[in-house]
């Protein structure tokens, strides 16, 4: 079976960090986020931050559902993805914002109109408002609309995050601590603040899984969704976007476009309280549940109570004979953010959690090592990562 590399994609970006090495990396150097001093009011105790992020190839599989079903608000999701990639990657150093928010898209005039960009805009409103309603300011600021049909196939969906905050407040994932306990947040089901039900899907790993899941007429009736370069390789799998999920209420296209959930609200409430009982916390984004050896010094992060696992997960799986050695570096696999904590508040933390009916528990700990690396322990094998 193909791996996620071959259809030009890669989970954990070795190249890209090694370019970035003789980059100035800010006041606190592998951080999870970079912060750079107050340039805006030049107030020492502060810090600025600049992120940027978006929903990747999962806007190409929003325009097959569209052109399936002729809807266009499928793509209102996209932007939520593209919003929370930079929101809940700034809540893991302690930012609360208020954030500023700018948008940009890029569109194949001729494929993607203006009721969709209409969407998309309405879309990132949508999830400001609603993270206002829980005491977090996102302003939108606007954005850029680029036509480049010679260069984009689709639409290509993306965002930056601005905010400022105080340097004391700011949560350095680099110091994480040993003998502490992780907890878990689900990223399936249906949150207090969700319309519908999560498969738990986020933002990451699209290439492999629309290809590898989706049956074959979608590469011949949408060939501008994929590049022609990998055509061997596009729509190799045996389901339609219509079909069932088993053990869901979602369709396989519902499924696999949940938008990418949100962990603010909770996120807020855990850090008015126990900020000072954490040492880390992880958006277990890009890199999945590995995605925290990126981390830390000497520390061992062992994974030995991790939630089921999600059934969009197991389609996937099941889909392309994935080793969970793979599954695990590229997808949440059902955690999509972990607070590295004290023990004594890890059930206060999970107590917030549950009140928006997201499941939290404590999925591992934290030990320390003669090298950083990660332990994920199921009932059927031990996985390491170094």
């Amino acid at each position: 079976m193909p791996s996620y590399e071959d259809r030009g994609v890669s989970p954990h970006k070795p190249d890209v960090k090694k370019a970035i090495l003789a980059i100035d990396q800010g006041l606190y150097p592998k951080a999870f986020c970079k912060a750079i001093p107050d340039i805006i009011s030049n107030q020492e105790d502060y810090c600025f931050l600049l992120h940027a992020d978006g929903a990747g190839t999962k806007s190409s599989l929003a325009y097959l559902q569209y052109k399936e079903n002729n809807d266009p608000s499928v793509f209102r999701g996209i932007a939520q993805d593209s919003l929370v990639m930079n929101l809940d990657d700034l809540l893991c150093v302690g930012a609360l914002g208020p954030f500023i928010l700018s948008n940009t898209i890029g569109r194949n005039y001729k494929l993607i109109d203006g009721e969709i960009i209409k969407q998309i805009i309405e879309g990132y409103q949508d999830q400001a408002n609603l993270m206002k309603e829980h005491g977090i300011d996102v302003v939108n600021c606007g954005g850029e609309t680029a036509d480049l049909g010679d260069l984009v196939r689709t639409v290509i969906i993306d965002s930056t995050i601005a905010v400022r905050m105080k340097r004391s407040h700011f949560i350095d994932a680099s110091l994480v601590k040993p003998d502490q306990v992780i907890v878990g947040l689900s990223s399936s089901g249906q949150a207090t603040y969700e319309t519908k039900y999560n498969s738990g899907i986020g933002t990451n790993g699209f290439t492999s899984a629309r290809h590898e899941v989706l049956n074959n007429e979608y590469r011949d009736k949408y060939p501008e969704s994929f590049a022609p370069e990998i055509y061997d390789l596009a729509y190799t799998g045996k389901f339609k976007l219509s079909d069932k999920l088993k053990d869901t209420p979602l369709t396989v296209g519902e499924a696999l476009l949940s938008p990418t959930r949100t962990y603010a609200p909770i996120l807020k409430l855990v850090l008015d309280e126990y900020r000072d009982n954490i040492s880390a916390i992880f958006h277990n984004s890009g890199g999945g549940q590995t995605k925290c050896i990126n981390f830390g010094e000497n520390i061992r992060y062992v994974k030995d109570n991790l939630f089921n696992t999600p059934p969009i997960f197991n389609l996937i799986r099941e889909s392309n004979n994935l080793s969970n050695h793979e599954m695990y570096r590229v997808y949440n696999m059902g955690s999509r953010m972990e607070i590295v904590c004290d023990s004594k508040v890890a059930d206060k933390i999970i107590d917030i959690s549950n009140k928006f009916k997201v499941d939290a528990q404590v999925i591992g700990r934290t030990e320390k090592s003669d090298k950083t690396e990660v332990l994920i322990k199921t009932k059927d094998e031990e996985i390491k990562y170094e």
